[in-house]
């Protein structure tokens, strides 16, 4: 076998073995990170979660999973604490828990509020890649 073949067979192996890209996990909301985020250009999700509200918890799926998707590897997750972080929900006008926001930088791109359809869901968090 020639050393060419060699080594492109080890080069498919290789990348076979390799682990898969993974989006950024859901991260905990502050707004240093949002602001951070936003000077940056970047795209952003915020999550505004209540551990009792069952809505959230629908949602909380489809979020889990897209921070596991590369096709979001780009967009920050940021899960707000609605029932702990109220000078934050006041700041972005959120005044419902399962709200989510998509940004593109500085720019809102969309919002949710009681949505738990995941294809709508994915839709927003692409707005915000665009």
């Amino acid at each position: 076998m020639s050393v060419l073949r060699k080594l492109s067979i080890a080069l498919v192996l290789g990348l076979m073995a390799a682990p898969p890209l993974l989006a950024q996990p859901i991260q905990p909301f502050t707004t240093a990170a949002l602001k951070a985020a936003q000077a940056a250009g970047k795209p952003v999700l915020v999550d505004a979660y209540a551990s009792w509200c069952p809505i959230c918890r629908k949602q909380a799926p489809t979020l889990d999973a897209m921070a596991k998707d590369p096709a979001f590897d780009k967009l920050l997750i940021l899960r707000l604490d609605y029932d702990n972080q109220s000078a934050e929900k006041r700041e972005l006008g959120i005044v419902q828990q399962s709200t989510l926001i998509g940004f593109k930088g500085d720019k809102e791109t969309g919002r949710l509020v009681g949505v738990t359809d995941p294809d709508e869901i994915r839709k927003l968090a692409q707005s915000a890649l665009h």
